[in-house]
């Protein structure tokens, strides 16, 4: 009854010392293999863990009626049909362990395991996990290939109760993630990752992914310290071909891709999966026109949620859904004989004169706007060939199209176009998008979000709010954003003078020229920008910006590192790529009220651009009306170029730059702990410099330490040239500047981070500490955090 393939065998395939392979006749005979042996075990490789853990909880049907009971259901008793395909055993002879994988499939299950999480209730579900049976069989894309159209729809279902309990756990990027299972389950179901590239634009979406990719057992650590990044990440996973974070990036990531696999002679699929606010990035375009030149075998899937900006507003809307027609056609257009029929009469067409060429163009692509219904002349007219539109949640004609493409040859670049809803099957997520795009933890029954009560307002918050009192006094004030009024403030700045505030969608580099141009006609534009993505637009920074010395003030939100979004999102670097700029003023506040009065200053400036730094978090709590802010956050003009001292000392100098300095007073506590006087300066200002007082602490203290949330390149590297300029560095002064160091620094929290960059107020203690020759106070200074780290 039984076959048994020995050691050497079981070793080969399981990577284990000495095993047993066991599978019945039965099973054997009842088994439709759709991929070898080898394609079925490649996936395991090196996952010996997969080995000591299992598949996942095994639920009695005890134990479901009594989570249905808690959830106050009924269920009838469904009949749970064990299909032999895909079953396997491995035996350790040593006995210390056993597994198996059972693709199972229930039949008249009634209820949904999202239910789980969204039912209304009384009794508190939020601890309760769903109740996931086909998911817990599941660990790898390998494992759903012999699934059947229900038991993906069934898979579906439980992915999207996982990822609501998981994030409401953690936060996170919930309404995108939502909006693309059915899709990830299609792609992974069809194609053979990962040889087959799947790159996911920005990554908010790609926690469906992550499950079905080996990592459903570590959801529980997204963006936490040393857990799973946010996003896609190469190192993370060979499922990830491609990190992200950035937007608009993928079309050209899979482009590259499809040239290298050329080069290669492989014949591997790649996929690009792009939503309908990366593609307003300009990048996006520049890939599409090069992908239809090039004409390489690639797909471009266009997730079309009704969601162009991320997250500013949202139109209330539900979009139409797509009706039987118009997926009909969607199939027939992607039909793999027709579609060869239209290239083998493309090329007939060819041997006719021109104008019987120029009209068969013509009507066909009159044809293919009528099939398509909307935009694809654009995307044909680039090169590609386009199917839509099609029901994004619809696994059926997901599947079906996904399964022709991917088995039609030779045919140049394929987009794709999906129409799927933002926050699917979660009600809190479906009615409020917009909110519900990034969250923090959340109560899963309610939607409603658990966030701590802070006694100050965040630094975004504070900025909007200086804004609008500039703008109330000078009607020439502009806001401008790309795609991220939420995140930037201006969505409050836009609900005071909506006419005064322009989001031109996923694209930095257009923003800044934009604002150029509306500087040469007298107004006062304010780029409202995170400091990572006006990376993206530095040429138009310096060539239409400083070159022409246009009054264009950038605000540069979340400067420095910024936790659970990582290395993709830290602005570091833009002390130094904006500090290199002639023509540039720069500042940088140290607290709410420093924020309130640059504002104002910068207001004033109208013979250059100017920028300033602000970090992510909550002000420091200052008296507003004691530092000189006036009514409605209204800032006072700063002298330009001109810091100031917050506490004196004797022994050290604590030369600060930006929000940087509250950890350079409560260094300056440890220094006097230790019998140390420090000087803590608050510069203001990079551009111009405060050589002044730059002077007057080299002149007074033996050593000098410069201490700032950026990169190499940045403030320190301002003072140490001016000072060794002016032979200030020749004589006995010991100078120290601190810095993030050399390395992306990885998501968690803002402290923890500041921990391992070095700029703790004990790092900064410390080095002071052992420039001044006390070594041994200075590791005792650190010696929690050393104990910490261990």
């Amino acid at each position: 009854a039984k076959t048994i393939v020995r050691s050497s065998f079981a070793a080969r395939r399981w990577r284990l010392p000495s095993a047993t392979y066991v599978r019945t006749r039965e099973e054997r005979s009842t088994t439709k293999r759709t991929c070898t042996d080898r394609d079925l075990h490649r996936q395991v490789d090196g996952e010996r863990a997969r080995l000591t853990g299992g598949y996942g909880r095994v639920w009695t049907w005890k134990q479901v009626c009594a989570r249905a009971e808690l959830a106050g259901k009924k269920f009838v008793r469904p009949r749970v049909q064990r299909v032999a395909q895909g079953t396997r055993r491995c035996v350790r002879e040593d006995g210390l362990h056993r597994t198996r994988r059972v693709a199972a499939r229930a039949q008249g299950l009634s209820g949904d395991p999202t239910k789980f999480s969204v039912d209304e209730r009384d009794g508190d579900l939020g601890d309760l996990k769903p109740y996931t049976p086909l998911l817990d069989t599941v660990n790898y894309p390998i494992h759903i290939k012999n699934f059947s159209i229900d038991q993906l729809k069934q898979l579906a279902r439980e992915i999207r109760a996982d990822v609501i309990q998981s994030v409401s756990k953690t936060g996170g990027h919930l309404g995108s993630s939502l909006g693309v299972v059915e899709l990830t389950v299609a792609l992974h179901h069809i194609f053979n990752t990962p040889e087959d590239r799947i790159i996911w634009d920005v990554g908010h979406q790609a926690y469906p992914h992550k499950i079905l990719t080996g990592r459903r057992n570590r959801m529980s650590t997204i963006r936490q310290s040393h857990g799973l990044s946010g996003f896609t990440k190469r190192t993370e996973s060979e499922y990830d071909p491609f990190g992200a974070g950035h937007s608009s990036t993928s079309i050209s990531a899979g482009l590259g891709m499809a040239v290298g696999r050329d080069f290669k002679n492989k014949n591997n699929k790649v996929i690009a999966v792009i939503g309908d606010g990366a593609i307003t990035g300009g990048m996006a375009y520049e890939a599409l026109n090069n992908a239809g030149f090039l004409d390489k075998n690639m797909i471009i899937i266009l997730n079309d949620n009704n969601q162009v900006s991320l997250p500013t507003q949202y139109n209330g809307k539900n979009q139409d859904p797509v009706g039987a027609m118009s997926g009909m056609l969607s199939r027939l257009q992607s039909n793999r004989p027709l579609r060869e029929l239209r290239e083998i009469a493309k090329g007939v067409s060819k041997q006719f004169p021109q104008p019987i060429q120029e009209l068969t163009a013509k009507v066909d692509e009159y044809a293919r706007g009528m099939i398509s219904g909307s935009g694809s002349t654009l995307f044909e007219e680039l090169g590609m060939y386009y199917i839509g539109t099609v029901d994004g949640h619809n696994l059926n004609d997901l599947v079906s199209i996904l399964r022709e493409v991917k088995n039609t040859e030779s045919v140049g670049p394929v987009l794709i176009h999906i129409s799927t809803e933002k926050g699917r099957g979660y009600h809190p997520a479906e009615n409020a998008s917009d909110k519900m795009h990034g969250v923090v933890k959340y109560d899963v029954k309610t939607g409603k979000q658990i966030k701590a009560q802070a006694k100050v307002a965040s630094y975004t918050q504070f900025f909007a709010e200086g804004l609008i009192a500039e703008a109330e006094a000078d009607d020439r004030v502009i806001g401008i954003h790309a795609a991220m009024g939420g995140g930037t403030g201006m969505n409050i700045f836009e609900k005071r003078f909506p006419e005064r505030t322009f989001d031109v969608g996923i694209a930095e580099q257009h923003a800044v020229t934009f604002a150029a141009g509306l500087a040469t006609e007298g107004l006062k534009p304010w780029c409202a920008i995170y400091s990572t993505f006006l990376q993206r637009g530095y040429d138009q920074v310096v060539h239409d910006c400083a070159l022409q010395k246009l009054p264009v003030r950038f605000a540069m939100d979340r400067a420095g590192l910024v936790g659970a979004d990582g290395a993709t999102h830290c602005g570091a670097f833009d002390v130094a790529y904006m500090g290199c700029i002639p023509n540039m003023y720069m500042c940088a506040p140290s607290d709410e009220a420093e924020l309130l009065h640059m504002i104002a200053t910068m207001n004033q400036i109208d013979d250059a651009p100017s920028c300033i730094r602000f970090p992510r978090g909550n002000g420091v709590g200052v008296d507003l009306a004691e530092a000189g802010v006036g009514p409605n956050k209204k800032g006072s003009v700063l002298d330009i170029g001109k810091g100031r001292i917050l506490r004196g000392g004797e022994d050290v100098a604590l030369v600060a730059y930006g929000s940087i300095v509250q950890y350079a007073l409560a260094a300056a506590d440890i220094l006097a702990a230790n019998g140390i006087s420090a000087t803590v300066a608050d510069m203001r200002w990079c551009k111009p410099l405060d050589t002044n007082l730059i002077n007057h602490m080299a002149k007074e203290h033996p050593v000098m330490i410069t201490v700032e949330e950026g990169s190499i390149g940045g403030f320190g590297a301002h003072v140490m040239q001016y000072m060794a300029m002016n032979g200030m560095m020749d004589g006995n002064l010991k100078f120290r500047p601190m810095i993030l160091p050399d390395r992306f620094i990885d998501h968690g929290a803002q402290k923890e981070q500041l921990e391992w960059a070095g700029l703790s107020p004990s790092h900064i203690a410390s080095t002071a500490l052992a420039t001044l020759g006390r070594e041994r106070d200075s590791l005792a200074v650190l010696e929690p955090h050393l104990m910490g780290s261990a």
